[in-house]
């Protein structure tokens, strides 16, 4: 459920961060569903806990997990401006980054007018 690509240019705790909102916007994970803890989903994805450690803490930060001391992380009622706050977040961090490489504001916009939804 929650494949990563080690491979990918994207950071792993990135991946995982995307990876539980698209399973959220799915309705695979709903509000106040447990997730594994975070030794369990490092050793099930081979990677070191800091890493999952620090998608956790963007996800929470974010207002789409909450956690209970002693008893493990879930899923917040997560509201569609959440998902579009943190997906925006998301977004401009991605536009800084391209206008940054030399990408120019038309190209973002040519490129934003060919994304079609499938």
């Amino acid at each position: 459920m929650f494949d990563i690509d080690l491979m990918s240019r994207t950071p792993i705790y990135e991946q995982l961060y995307n990876k539980i909102v698209e399973l959220i916007i799915k309705g695979v994970l709903t509000e106040n569903s447990q997730l594994p803890s975070i030794r369990a989903l490092a050793k099930e994805l081979g990677v070191n806990p800091n890493t999952v450690v620090k998608a956790y803490n963007q996800l929470e930060n974010d207002g789409i997990i909450y956690s209970l001391t002693g008893r493990g992380s879930f899923i917040a009622r997560v509201t569609d401006s959440t998902i579009k706050r943190s997906m925006f977040a998301q977004f401009d961090e991605c536009v800084l980054k391209a206008i940054q490489t030399g990408i120019s504001k038309n190209e973002l916009i040519e490129r934003i007018n060919k994304v079609e939804i499938s």
